[in-house]
């Protein structure tokens, strides 16, 4: 009977070992590559070093650019693991053409909108402001497919004066393209996310739109369809959702949503 209770009890711990040799997050290097909005380029560097401290095995390889071209490389076929976009319209087109795994989604993060100014800029005090014959370059996200954009114009139809502005608007491939404009003084405004502002020290926020002048401003998340690393995909979202990462993204601005995307 010892013997017998002996060898039971040897077997388990002889399966459970084996079961810990056959996750790949743990003993099998794994590289993920993870698309994600212009935006959430620093967040995500800083998140990459406590997420691998944790996963030394784990290789992250990040893809920024705006929402509208990381769902077209998807949908081409691109060697992507995860999708993180500003806005829901990109990753709604992507579920619909069944190329996410739908019980992965969520809504990740949230952010503002703000209007910008290079720094010391005394001539601008709103959003209102931008109508004036003084404003003659202001620089927004392309509406349809930068998300920041379509915030933005989002915001310019609220206050009525999209159309006194619009031959005045300089399209941007990304939020950070429009940071730079401002950085620069390219332009005399620009319409960027509250995270891009806080990250430079070049610029002025004159103004932060009201939530209700806008559609909500959320990262959703998703793992593609045909990832080759779906367990250290998985993994990983669930780390974006710990208190570490939390922690990050309060350090940069961005803010955790009360609700769950819409599957």
């Amino acid at each position: 009977m010892y013997l017998r209770l002996r060898w039971k009890w040897g077997a388990i711990a002889l399966l459970f070992i084996f079961l810990i040799s056959c996750n790949p997050i743990v003993n099998k290097s794994s590289n993920l590559t993870v698309s994600a909005a212009a935006s959430l380029q620093q967040v995500m560097t800083e998140i990459q070093q406590a997420y691998i401290a944790t996963q030394p095995n784990v290789r992250i390889i990040y893809n920024f650019g705006s929402s509208g071209s990381l769902q077209q490389q998807i949908e081409q076929g691109a060697n992507v693991d995860i999708f993180i976009s500003a806005g829901t319209q990109q990753m709604n087109a992507l579920a619909d053409k069944g190329l996410i795994i739908a019980d992965t989604r969520k809504n990740l993060l949230t952010n503002q909108i703000v209007l910008i100014v290079p720094k010391g800029n005394q001539g601008i005090s709103g959003f209102q402001d931008l109508a004036s014959d003084r404003i003659t370059k202001v620089a927004i996200g392309e509406p349809n497919s930068v998300p920041v954009g379509k915030y933005a114009k989002e915001v310019l139809t609220r206050f009525k004066i999209f159309e006194q502005v619009e031959n005045k608007l300089i399209f941007a491939k990304d939020t950070r393209q429009v940071l730079n404009y401002v950085e620069t003084e390219n332009v005399d405004a620009g319409v960027v996310y509250l995270t891009d502002a806080k990250s430079s020290n070049l610029v002025d926020i004159v103004a932060t739109a009201s939530n209700s002048f806008h559609s909500p401003v959320v990262y959703p998340i998703a793992v593609i369809k045909n990832s080759k690393n779906t367990i250290a995909a998985k993994d990983f979202i669930q780390f974006l959702d710990s208190k570490a990462a939390r922690s990050i993204y309060n350090k940069y601005g961005f803010n955790k949503p009360n609700v769950e995307a819409n599957k």
